[in-house]
């Protein structure tokens, strides 16, 4: 039939009744013409309209001469659904399918998703939707397992180095005290008093901001209250001690100042001792009386010490993971309220100018649309006018949209990092060194293993679905 027109193949191809014969996987029936050209954008009905033998070869898998009948390799329990979506154009997914089987199938044959009727649809799209809100479940699941094993690994690994070293295990003890609170009673009651040293620093600071306990020096200006300074420098020793103590007893002091818990205990400290040495330059050279101010903004400095307690709370800590992770959420957040800010304010403008001194220019209305937005509202500026005020309710509720559509995602983050934190801090409270090295913690190898396998097929899968040439291969294993 090699040189034949398709439209003469065709003509050989429908019987006496106008049917034609159809092998989808071994699946074979008899389609009449003309139920097919109902629907001519699909793959059946473009093959009734082919003029040449190439071109039907491009819709189907094969065309055997001897039985008159065309050869799709495809998978034959999907095709019911497709024959009867030709016999009633409508499309139905039974619940026990694979949606996205089902929208490869669908697809290679020319169908929209637009035929599926509106007793699946809801259903049918749901499904498909529903893995990605699942995703990043799963993919945090993932990642909390890996990471949480490979922490687990670094922190048996840094208790590891202390072996053969002089006081090898007692060192390892200091360190487990001193740098992992709640996992033995002393390192429970080193973490009160440390606890107890920030809140008496910080209560302090605060303290001496009231007239009541400043003290007038001899020039008149208002000094510290002296058992304040008592306070002050009893925590600073004791901030000073820990600081070198966790350096003495460090397993790696190279990787010391890599963690953020230690630096923050360094510029705790770090602010007192440039005050110090600040103010002997000042007595000593009274030409430098200017860089008192400099001690002055060190010394407000010292509100920073309530970060330290984060080494000490697994909520801190988790705040601080998902704001290290969530800077996309944190991004588009202030994307939107960039965005609003500035259509607010420039309509406030343009109706306020005249009426209201307070909005009369747009970086005021930008102060104005901030407040508003985030819903803060000092009321230092308000609108005066009725649309005005009709602008700044729409303001007001975009703010409160454009605030609370992100938070979703970053309350889920924080909730992934507490969860993961805890069982961190479970398995390393399982550990026992007192004799020295005995046997890896506790970890489940066994899902570690089992979410690198369900990453690997996932990247797999992705991978099928996106490259056309894979798609036979897929269906076939179905």
């Amino acid at each position: 039939m090699t040189g034949q027109s398709l439209w003469d193949v065709s003509e050989a191809n429908v019987v006496e009744d106008g049917e034609i014969r159809i092998n989808v996987g071994g699946f074979k029936r008899r389609l009449r013409s003309h139920t097919l050209l109902r629907f001519p954008e699909t793959r059946l009905g473009r093959l009734l309209l082919c003029h040449s033998r190439e071109a039907m070869l491009e819709l189907c898998d094969d065309y055997d001469d001897a039985q008159r009948e065309f050869y799709f390799d495809r998978n034959p329990e999907l095709f019911p659904y497709v024959l009867h979506f030709y016999h009633t154009g409508k499309l139905h997914v039974m619940a026990e399918l694979c949606v996205f089987s089902f929208s490869q199938e669908i697809e290679y044959w020319g169908i929209n998703e637009f035929f599926i009727d509106s007793c699946c649809s809801y259903s049918y799209h749901g499904r498909k939707v529903e893995p990605e809100q699942e995703k990043w479940d799963e993919q945090s699941d993932q990642e909390s397992t890996t990471s949480s094993f490979d922490e687990i690994l670094a922190f048996y690994n840094d208790a590891s180095k202390f072996d053969g070293q002089p006081l090898g295990n007692f060192r390892r003890q200091l360190w487990l005290a001193l740098d992992n609170p709640g996992y033995s009673v002393l390192s429970r009651i080193f973490s009160v008093l440390s606890i107890l040293v920030v809140l008496g620093s910080i209560i302090t600071m605060c303290l001496n901001s009231l007239p009541d306990f400043q003290i007038p020096d001899s020039q008149g200006n208002p000094g510290e209250d002296p058992r304040f300074e008592i306070v002050e420098h009893f925590g600073i020793a004791w901030f000073t001690f820990e600081l070198v103590a966790r350096f003495a007893v460090a397993p790696d002091f190279f990787k010391f100042f890599k963690n953020a818990l230690n630096l923050i205990d360094l510029m705790s400290i770090v602010p007192f001792y440039i005050t110090l040495v600040v103010n002997l330059v000042v007595e000593s050279t009274p030409t430098l009386a200017n860089l008192g101010r400099v001690a002055q903004v060190l010394r407000l400095m010292r509100i920073f010490r309530i970060l330290k307690l984060a080494r000490h709370s697994t909520g801190l800590r988790s705040l601080g993971a998902t704001l290290k992770y969530s800077y996309k959420e944190v991004g588009l957040l202030l994307l939107y309220l960039s965005v609003g800010i500035s259509i607010f304010s420039v309509v406030a403008y343009t109706i306020e100018k005249e009426e209201n001194e307070g909005l009369a220019t747009i970086p005021a209305c930008w102060w104005w649309a901030t407040v508003s937005m985030t819903t803060v509202g000092y009321g230092d500026v308000v609108p005066g006018t009725t649309a005005g005020k009709l602008t700044a309710s729409a303001c007001i509720l975009a703010g409160i949209l454009v605030v609370v559509l992100p938070i979703t995602l970053i309350f889920n983050k924080f909730s992934h990092f507490y969860r993961r934190q805890k069982q961190l801090e479970s398995a390393m409270r399982s550990c026992d060194f007192g004799d020295g090295m005995k046997e890896v913690p506790s970890v489940n190898l066994r899902d570690y293993y089992a979410h690198k396998v369900k990453s690997l097929m996932a990247s797999l899968t992705n991978m099928s679905r996106s490259s056309p040439s894979e798609l036979s291969l897929n269906d076939s294993l179905h």
